[in-house]
């Protein structure tokens, strides 16, 4: 017996303070991926309307935050029947996860995966969306959406979690749900004045601050692994685990970006940065649900495909005239969509090419193809009624004139020196 497992038997209060810390830590790092948002988003738009990305993201919190604790928690995290709970608030009984923080912190860490899930809805309807409108839809994502797939997928009596279904940190429940979310949001939004032309031809909107989007996309490869290795709740215990966690993400983020620079750069004939930003984003989020199940190689593999996919995804999802001014649906929803699958196909134990036949690549087909058509039904049906009744765009006037200046009667960047 080693001498940390003779002090956590005879101090079993050890334990709780360890793990305490350690979801702590990783719950204010993944918080502040947030951050990492608005600063991507912000620099992929139009500098007329960074101000309005930077208001989102802020909603992302306070309203997605509240309505997280009041609704959404309980339904994602109560007793459930397999598809839904329903409580209130954060309860005091047992989750049945075998915590070993209290229900308040496992909440504080969860807050942040689905105030991350909307997010990415954010930057697809950037630049043309009603600031009031968009509040609804965060409030009922967070208090009914997002919490439903959290039901499924990790609440213990979630039908998705006893079939086996395998999404250690959200590939499927945070990034295809909130990816696929985004798409509908696109679709009944329409795209932006002037993106398509008549002839059908693409009209490029490029972001007007690439450095800030950069070091948006720096702050999300760091909060990553908070995301990931967070996602064992608790650190005694599994340090292989989070060994195993840390390293898979890291390697299959880097093949993404280095996928990306190469596809781009045969392509194209130079090296689209854009682009590769959203190749190493495409790598995190495909490693995220099997980031504890496959080895690094596979991890590496995984990445390399999610980086040449994200391009490929792009570049057909413009073709169909969507607008996603910062390629949400391509990392989040196809590369979610994607890493969710490659569980099945890369596991070490169980996967399709390593000896463990379809029964997992089925599993995880299932449960993916369920919660991004869930999150895309219920999105556009949302979004139809907001359209019909509130209404969630903005004017042609206040579209070309900048959401800045016109919503909130201020400019990014000052012409004071």
């Amino acid at each position: 017996m080693s001498a940390l497992t003779t002090i956590t038997a005879e101090q079993p209060q050890l334990i709780n303070a360890i793990d305490t810390i350690w979801v702590a830590i990783c719950g204010a790092i993944i918080f502040f991926m947030e951050g990492g948002f608005a600063l991507l988003e912000a620099g992929f738009v139009r500098s007329k309307n960074a101000m309005s990305i930077i208001a989102k993201v802020i909603i992302d919190v306070t309203f997605g935050g509240i309505a997280f604790y009041l609704i959404g928690f309980g339904i994602a995290y109560g007793n459930s029947n397999g598809w839904f709970a329903f409580d209130t608030g954060i309860t005091a009984k047992d989750l049945g996860l075998g915590l070993t923080v209290s229900n308040k912190l496992f909440w504080f860490i969860q807050l942040g995966f689905a105030i991350a899930a909307i997010s990415i809805v954010s930057g697809a309807v950037a630049e043309r969306m009603k600031i009031w409108s968009y509040a609804v839809f965060v409030f009922v994502f967070c208090a009914v959406m997002y919490p439903l797939v959290a039901n499924w997928v990790w609440n213990p009596n979630g039908w998705l979690a006893i079939r086996g279904f395998n999404d250690f940190a959200g590939s499927a429940a945070v990034h295809a749900m909130g990816g696929f979310s985004a798409l509908a949001a696109a679709i009944v939004l329409g795209p932006r004045i002037g993106k398509y032309r008549k002839n059908g031809e693409v009209n490029a909107i490029p972001g007007h601050n690439l450095p800030l989007a950069a070091i948006g996309a720096f702050i999300l490869w760091f909060g990553w692994f908070g995301f990931n290795p967070g996602s064992t709740l608790g650190a005694v215990g599994n340090w292989k685990l989070i060994g195993t966690v840390a390293t898979n993400t890291f390697l299959a983020s880097a093949a993404g970006g280095i996928s990306t620079m190469f596809y781009t750069y045969f392509r194209y004939g130079q090296i689209d940065i854009t682009m590769t930003i959203n190749g190493v984003l495409a790598g995190l989020v495909a490693i995220t649900a099997g980031c504890n199940v496959v080895g690094p190689n596979a991890a590496i593999i995984i990445g390399l495909i999610a980086g040449v996919l994200v391009d490929v995804a792009v570049l057909y999802i413009d073709k169909l005239k969507i607008d996603d001014p910062v390629g949400a649906i391509a990392v989040h929803g196809v590369n979610g969509l994607f890493g969710a699958l490659a569980v099945g196909l890369f596991a070490t134990e169980g996967g399709l090419f390593f000896g463990g036949g379809p029964a997992m690549l089925a599993t995880q087909a299932l449960g993916v193809f369920v919660i991004g058509a869930f999150g895309f039904i219920l999105t556009f049906i949302l979004m139809k009624i907001m359209q019909k009744t509130i209404g969630i765009r903005i004017s042609e006037v206040e579209e070309s004139a900048g959401i800045d200046a016109v919503s909130f009667g201020v400019e990014a960047y000052s012409t004071f020196e």
